[in-house]
């Protein structure tokens, strides 16, 4: 049987979700679908389009999650149904955790990314969002759209030589790392990005947004 362009990046996807994303090269995917490498550039260009493709594919679990909701047009709860949006998208982006790290390499616009703020968009607008409203709440939502938070502080990775700080030079920092633990049992996408975290701030955000949506 022929291999076809979804299987190649169904199967990106796969490695990606099985090794990480730092594993998913041609040769390896090639022996992966038991072809040799350069048959795979029949369906993609190299190795950023492959990236590119599973992005997109992500994003298409991302947008059928979305309609799983079946949120109506127009909206009648625009904070309710965007925060289930948000929601769905995160969910999916916890099975891939190596997505957000990607889409923030992406030297160009992905298509369904673009129309998952569309959507989001949408569900603002009926909501009573006039647009110069609506685009500075997608300023602030950010990342926090799609389903993770950007992280502010992130440890090197293992193997690298860490900073060496004296917590004598940031006491509040410091009192604030002895007190607050993230829990291992917390769904996370990154060092801070956990879920109570997302959910404060998503929430935080969205009742912010209703304030100046109903001044």
């Amino acid at each position: 049987m022929a291999l076809t362009r979804d299987q190649v990046l169904g199967a990106a996807v796969a490695l990606a979700d099985a090794e990480g994303l730092s594993a998913v090269t041609m040769r390896r995917l090639a022996g992966a679908l038991g072809v040799e490498a350069m048959s795979l550039y029949h369906h993609v260009r190299g190795k950023e389009a492959l990236l590119d493709g599973a992005v997109e594919v992500v994003m298409a679990e991302v947008a059928a999650a979305i309609d799983d909701l079946g949120i109506p047009e127009p909206t009648q709860d625009w904070q309710g149904d965007l925060r289930a949006t948000i929601l769905a998208s995160r969910e999916v982006l916890l099975r891939h955790p190596w997505v957000p790290g990607l889409l923030e390499t992406r030297a160009s616009l992905s298509p369904t990314v673009v129309a998952h703020h569309e959507h989001v968009l949408r569900l603002m607008h009926e909501g009573g969002f006039g647009y110069d409203l609506a685009h500075h709440a997608l300023h602030a939502l950010g990342s926090r759209a799609l389903g993770f938070s950007q992280e502010l502080f992130q440890p090197a990775p293992d193997g690298e030589e860490q900073v060496d700080l004296d917590p004598a030079d940031f006491p509040h920092l410091g009192a604030m790392v002895a007190e607050v633990a993230h829990t291992v049992d917390d769904p996370t996408l990154g060092w801070c990005d956990d879920q109570t975290e997302f959910e404060f701030s998503l929430d935080l955000l969205l009742d912010g947004l209703e304030r100046l949506r109903s001044a």
